[in-house]
């Protein structure tokens, strides 16, 4: 019986230098894959259009005739998914955003390190790999079927939708409570559109962005000179939201006098201007939302007990993203709908492996950091899709190896070097934590630190002796480190 080969990596080295082209060779093929060269950019695009095209190019950039930038183009017009490595002796931050701007993998320095090169490859391989397995990609939802924005197939979310169904046929106020960025605003907008009052104006308040001096002016209005800098009359949201739905959102953050007159719109119908005597009708449906703890808040006297009790009608509990893990893929495809239709990416697909690390992951930012990392991972992708390399180093979890190093070695011949090889496997990781962090606002030193403190208290079980010594510190310097 005959034995199934794997098939060794293609690499295509692109250089106008014959010696570089010698040398990188060498290096790659010693690796156990198999390299082929082109002399110049006119050669190595004619290629790639021949085909097959080459898992993997090393293309220099300062070329006789075409350049390297030039070259690239060429090449990714005729193959997008191709990744290609940008080879440069002039490190200049023109050559790396043009780089990065035109879709390369990423560039080298001359002249080379071995190991910094193969690095590279293995982590290029992995993610021609990643993006071969998204091929036949298919999105779990039509996000046009989800007008309203609130995504989710879980049993918590389907209870929520119910909720909304039952509550939009009358005018009865509704809390909405559950941590930020859960979509409690999407939901008061779902009840709103669904409502009769959808052809009347929907308003959103945030409690806790306006000052409590401003707050009254800003929900019921002002009479001109009534306070300092009131020059003019002023029309507040309740009656701009007069026969509509006013959403009034952190309104745990609203003070005690506020909280006073937004009890007698709702037992009354009543408002008054600042600084006004006029008592003015006002027909407007109230749904409030918080993160915080209102019964707490009661029973602290900093929220009153009645109008809890008004507002607390109808409950509506957004569950946190880490309750609906299952929901994931699903709000993950709606952001890249969304996204490409609104022409800010290409980028339409997640490669499995990535979409496992989304699901695993904790989201405390919950839907609205989710939707944050799709955006921040599209925009960086190189092809077509987002792949584990794409997601910011947070998500990834930076104290463990990057994804290319935690994966199988690419198959290569026999010369390949084991994969455990502890040189090879430190040096991947401290490139990958580079790149990651080279571009932040926060220096690297700082950062870096604290992920190990916290990474070796954690191994410990928090005994500060047993970290310190891992760590290479004295336990008191340990203590004042983790202190800070």
């Amino acid at each position: 019986m005959s034995e199934v080969v794997a098939k060794s990596p293609t690499i295509l080295v692109i250089d106008d230098d014959a010696e570089i082209r010698y040398s990188l060779s060498r290096v790659l093929s010693s690796r156990g894959y198999t390299v082929s060269e082109a002399a110049s950019g006119e050669q190595g695009v004619a290629v790639v259009k021949k085909g097959p095209v080459p898992d993997l190019i090393f293309l220099d950039v300062r070329m006789s005739g075409m350049s390297g930038i030039e070259a690239l183009q060429h090449i990714r017009s005729a193959s997008p998914r191709q990744l290609v490595v940008l080879m440069t002796a002039f490190g200049t931050a023109q050559t790396a955003i043009e780089a990065m701007k035109y879709g390369a993998f990423d560039y080298v320095m001359k002249p080379f390190d071995p190991a910094k090169v193969l690095s590279l490859a293995q982590n290029a391989l992995k993610a021609h790999a990643d993006l071969r397995a998204v091929g036949d990609y298919k999105p779990t939802i039509n996000a046009d079927d989800y007008r309203e924005g609130i995504v989710g197939s879980s049993p918590v979310m389907q209870d929520v939708f119910k909720v909304i169904g039952q509550v939009t046929a009358s005018d009865v106020t509704v809390m909405i409570t559950g941590e930020s960025g859960t979509g409690k605003e999407l939901v008061a907008r779902g009840i709103w559109k669904h409502s009769h009052r959808a052809n009347k104006p929907f308003i959103a308040v945030n409690c806790a962005a306006i000052p409590d001096n401003l707050i009254e002016s800003e929900l019921f209005g002002h009479e001109k000179g009534s306070f300092t800098g009131a020059t003019v009359q002023r029309i507040g949201k309740f009656e701009q939201c007069d026969g509509g739905t006013i959403f009034l959102d952190e309104i745990g953050d609203m003070a005690l006098a506020t909280q006073t007159k937004i009890l007698r719109v709702l037992q009354q119908g009543e408002i008054q201007r600042v600084g006004g005597t006029e008592t003015l009708r006002v027909d407007v449906r109230i749904i409030a939302a918080t993160n915080k703890d209102l019964e707490e808040m009661v029973k602290a006297k900093t929220f009153r007990e009645d109008l809890y009790y008004r507002l607390n009608v109808v409950r509506i509990r957004m569950p946190p993203l880490r309750e609906r893990g299952e929901d994931v893929p699903q709000i993950v495809d709606f952001c890249l709908q969304n996204l490409v239709k609104q022409r800010k990416t290409r980028v339409s697909k997640v490669s499995p492996e990535a979409m496992s690390v989304l699901v695993r992951h904790r989201w405390p930012g919950n839907v609205r950091e989710l939707e944050n990392v799709i955006y921040r991972s599209a925009v960086i992708a190189q092809g077509d899709a987002i792949l584990v390399k794409d997601l910011p180093a947070e998500i990834r979890g930076i104290a463990g190896l990057p994804a290319a190093a935690e994966a199988a070695p690419v198959a290569a011949g026999p010369a390949s070097p084991p994969p455990s090889a502890p040189a090879q496997t430190l040096g991947s990781a401290l490139d990958f934590v580079f790149e990651q962090l080279k571009t932040g606002d926060e220096p690297m030193m700082p950062r870096i630190e604290r992920e190990m403190i916290t990474r070796a208290l954690a191994a410990d079980g928090g005994d500060e002796t047993k970290a310190a010594k891992r760590l290479g510190l004295t336990k008191a310097l340990l203590q004042k480190k983790a202190k800070e």
